[in-house]
C-alpha cells in the first residue's frame, strides 16, 4: 500500500490566465497581467510512490481549485518562463470531468526562494524514481558471474623472502653445503691413506732399521724418497738413518 506524502508547501502562489503561446518560443510572464492575478491560495506538492502532483487549494478551507499531475521534469506538465525564475506554467488537469480536460495556467511567486524551493523538490522526486527503476532493473536481470578459476595451462608465480633467525633475508636451500663466513665447507672424504709422522731422534731405541725405512720410504712417502739416495739393500747404522731423513 503507497502513502501519500507532502512534498513542498507554500501558503501564498498567484495563478494568471495566460494568452496562447503564439510560436515555438517559451512562454513569458511579461505578456501576463502580473498586477491582477487570477486566483491566491496555498500550493502543495504531493508523492503517491512514483506519481507527483501539484495541487492549488484554498489557503483557508483546502478546497482544490486546480490539480497539476507531474510525469517528468522537465516536462509539458511544468514549464519555466523564459524572462523570469518567479514563473511556472502549468497544464492542470479536470479529474471530474469524463474526458479529462486539460489547460494551462500561470503560476507565480512573491519571492525567488520559494520558487527555488519547487525546483528542489521536482528534482529530488525525479531523481529517486530514476534510483528505483535502476535497482529493479538490476533486480531482474541476472549479473554476470566472475570467473576466478584458472585456465588451462595457468599458472602463477609467488616470490617468497624467507627471514633467516639472525634478521637477514635469503633465499630457500633444501641441500647443499653449510655456508660459514660466505665459504662452502665441504665434508671429508670417506676413506684414504693417513701420512704416518717421522720417527723421534729422541727415542733411538725405537728407532727403524734401513729396510723399515726405506719400506716406509715407499708406502707413507711415495715419491719424496726418490730426491734423496737409493736405499741400501744392506743393514745401515742408526746414524746413517738419520742422515737420510735430514737429506729428505
Amino acid at each position: 500500500m503507497e502513502y501519500e506524502s507532502v512534498v513542498l508547501v507554500k501558503q501564498e502562489v498567484f495563478v494568471y490566465k495566460i494568452p496562447p503561446r503564439q510560436s515555438n518560443r517559451g512562454y513569458r510572464a511579461a505578456d501576463w497581467n502580473l498586477a491582477e492575478p487570477t486566483w491566491t491560495g496555498r500550493l502543495r506538492m504531493v508523492s503517491k510512490g512514483k506519481t507527483l502532483a501539484v495541487k492549488l487549494e484554498d489557503k483557508n478551507t483546502g478546497a482544490l481549485f486546480a490539480n497539476c499531475p507531474i510525469e517528468a521534469y522537465p516536462g509539458v506538465a511544468i514549464e519555466s518562463v523564459s524572462d523570469s525564475s518567479r514563473y511556472f506554467v502549468l497544464r492542470i488537469q479536470d479529474d471530474n470531468a469524463v474526458s479529462g480536460r486539460t489547460a494551462f495556467i500561470g503560476l507565480g511567486f512573491g519571492d525567488r526562494s520559494d520558487s527555488f524551493d519547487m525546483n528542489v523538490a521536482l528534482q529530488d522526486h525525479f531523481k529517486w524514481v530514476k534510483n528505483e527503476e535502476q535497482i529493479a532493473k538490476e533486480k531482474e536481470e541476472p549479473q554476470q558471474q566472475l570467473d576466478l578459476g584458472f585456465k588451462e595451462g595457468e599458472t602463477i608465480k609467488i616470490n617468497m623472502k624467507i627471514t633467516k633467525k639472525d634478521g637477514s633475508e635469503g633465499g630457500y636451500r633444501s641441500g647443499g653445503a653449510k655456508k660459514v663466513g660466505g665459504l662452502g665447507l665441504l665434508p671429508p672424504p670417506p676413506g684414504g691413506n693417513k701420512i704416518a709422522p717421522p720417527p723421534s731422534a729422541a727415542s733411538p731405541s725405537h728407532q727403524p732399521t734401513a729396510d723399515a725405512a726405506g719400506s716406509a720410504g715407499q708406502s707413507d712417502w711415495g715419491e719424496f724418497t726418490s730426491a734423496g739416495e737409493k736405499p741400501q739393500t744392506t743393514a745401515t747404522t742408526p746414524s746413517q738413518t738419520n742422515a737420510n731423513w735430514v737429506q729428505f
